[in-house]
């Protein structure tokens, strides 16, 4: 027995041990925690619930749908999910005429696709039937309480106009001031608040307004004030956008379908793991610590780079778990033939490694090329899987490649047995 590769062997044992363990269930090193990897990994909606909204383009008559009117909707609507305070939102545009939203954490599907499909052009109408001015010319709006001459508080948006709205509506408040007041409601004092061709709002004018400042009244409450002021803000959308595809999903149907599959992955890896060493004996026990150091590598390059976890990325990642052992099994079978004719375990592991690495890389190629069509044309859960399973290739090519090879090696060099029945053969 080489005493000194047998140590170096327990220890990697024990790190790989350690390191699962503390990935699994976290764990504190000095100054630095180490928190659960199921903590660190960022969900995608499906496992974490919230609201998934395909929005058409619908160009008007003479109008024209080019990446750059996508782009300023996409911006728009940022800006309105935004407002909504919804954290860690994915807009994106899909295909040449449409947007992708999710929300997570969202629970009012109506609500959210009302929001971020409005077209939100303010205007404001005076008595004459005349646009006074538009919400271009809003320089901020806020939700605020503004109490009334009775004593009430009211919910409002405030609204500060720019130089020119505030000379346009000086003008159009001083004139009307000039119209006599009489008891009641007068429509020709009045200014019409129009959003999407909708009066939500039509005022008396009650003062000569010169200062830029005026506020829309007749709000629901102030959430619904806070929703206007947010479209206000955010701007009118270059098109009109209809929604085409709402999905909304459950955070505890997420949470369920996520420990369901996370069980049925373990359970799968761990039959997976006892076959490989019921048939293949000590080759066997060295793929399965590969697998355990693969599992740990893809999860790692999952946090690192931010990916968001959706169901079909799980399915990725379980295929790519099985797609390493395959490359395993090539392996060990072209090092069962290479046994049987007759040469010993240095010269055979060599050679089955050798002689595999084509089968292994041809195999891996076209399943790379197929994830990156399905991540260039697909969108959404589809990207998903298609990253998982990119990642999940490389490092298993990696750890059958490189790792699986070394600690056979290692096993080799104890020289423990030379029995080639353990080996496979």
């Amino acid at each position: 027995m080489n005493l000194k590769r047998t140590v170096i062997f327990v220890a990697v044992i024990l790190a790989i041990g350690l390191s699962a363990y503390a990935l699994s269930f976290g764990a504190s090193v000095g100054d630095y925690d180490v928190i659960p990897i199921r903590d660190a990994i960022k969900y995608g909606l499906d496992l974490r619930g919230g609201v998934y909204v395909v929005l058409e383009a619908r160009p008007g008559e003479g109008e024209t749908v080019t990446g750059a009117v996508l782009d300023r909707a996409v911006a728009t609507i940022r800006n309105r999910v935004d407002g909504l305070g919804v954290n860690e939102p994915v807009i994106a545009k899909q295909g040449e005429n449409r947007i992708r939203v999710e929300l997570p954490d969202v629970t009012d599907s109506e609500r959210a696709v009302d929001m971020i499909g409005k077209t939100a052009q303010l205007k404001f109408i005076g008595p004459d039937g005349n646009e006074v001015l538009t919400g271009q010319n809003v320089r901020n709006a806020e939700a605020v309480y503004q109490t009334s001459s009775s004593g009430l508080k009211q919910a409002v948006v405030s609204l500060e106009l720019d130089s020119e709205g505030a000379d346009s509506f000086a003008d159009v408040t001083g004139a009307i001031m000039e119209i006599p007041d009489t008891p009641g409601y007068q429509p020709e004092r009045s200014i019409s608040i129009v959003l999407d061709d909708e009066v939500i709002s039509a005022p008396e004018v009650m003062a000569h307004i010169t200062d830029g400042k005026a506020v829309i009244d007749g709000m629901r409450d102030i959430e619904a004030a806070a929703e206007l002021a947010t479209l206000i803000r955010a701007g009118a959308l270059p098109v009109d956008l209809e929604a085409v595809e709402i999905r909304a999903v459950g955070p505890t149907l997420g949470a369920n379908s996520l420990e369901r599959s996370v069980r049925a992955g373990f359970i799968g890896i761990l039959l997976v793991m006892v076959f490989m060493i019921a048939y293949y004996r000590i080759p066997g026990l060295v793929a399965d610590l590969a697998l355990v150091i693969y599992i740990m590598i893809v999860l790692l390059v999952l946090v690192s780079i931010n990916a968001a976890l959706t169901l079909p990325g799980v399915a990725g990642l379980l295929l790519s778990i099985g797609m390493a052992v395959d490359a395993n099994v090539i392996i060990f079978e072209r090092l069962k033939e290479e046994l049987k004719n007759g040469k010993s375990l240095r010269p055979a592991i060599d050679a089955a490694f050798r002689r595999a690495f084509t089968t292994i890389l041809d195999s891996n190629i076209t399943t790379l090329i197929a994830a990156a069509v399905l991540f260039y044309l697909g969108a959404g859960p589809i990207q998903g899987f298609a990253v998982t399973l990119t990642i999940g290739i490389l490092s298993s090519m990696f750890t059958a490649i490189v790792v699986t090879r070394w600690l056979l090696k290692m096993v080799v060099g104890m020289n423990i047995t030379k029995n080639t029945k353990l080996f496979g053969a």
